[in-house]
């Protein structure tokens, strides 16, 4: 999907079920988030300065939440660029194919809870920035 544009990332609110003792929030993939869910990781104890991501998906969906804590999340189109905070574990940002993303500014204890839409597949990455741009040109007509 190299035609994607960050404005295709969305940030989707997720059920917030309030209760003295405590806080719950369901995601169900298919139902509140528009992809099936086939693989969840979480990024911790990630030491302060640190950047994470620094890479581009061809076909995964990603929905990134911030469990725990705070970060940003830069999203690059290969012409577009914006910076998305994350500080609610009841909202969520889904990433789209086709957009490189890197994670920074984490607080102290913050917690990035990912759910992909893919299993790993290391043949899915772009992993260098020049063949991302190159990439996302490669059917673009206004590219030159």
């Amino acid at each position: 999907m190299n035609d994607s544009s960050i404005f295709d990332c969305v940030i989707l609110p997720l059920s917030k079920i309030h209760n003295r003792a405590g806080n719950i929030t369901i995601i169900e993939g298919d139902r509140n988030i528009p992809f099936e869910i086939k693989r969840i990781y979480y990024l911790y104890d990630i030491p302060g300065g640190a950047s994470r991501g620094g890479h581009a998906h061809k076909d995964l969906y990603q929905l990134v939440v911030a469990a725990s804590g705070a970060f940003d999340v830069l999203l690059d189109d290969g012409r577009n660029k914006k910076v998305v905070t994350l500080n609610r574990p009841d909202y969520g940002l889904m990433i789209v194919p086709g957009i490189w993303r890197e994670l920074m500014e984490f607080s102290s204890g913050a917690i990035c809870l990912v759910l992909a839409s893919n299993l790993y597949s290391e043949s899915d990455y772009l992993r260098n920035y020049d063949e991302f741009r190159s990439y996302k040109t490669s059917n673009d007509p206004s590219a030159g």
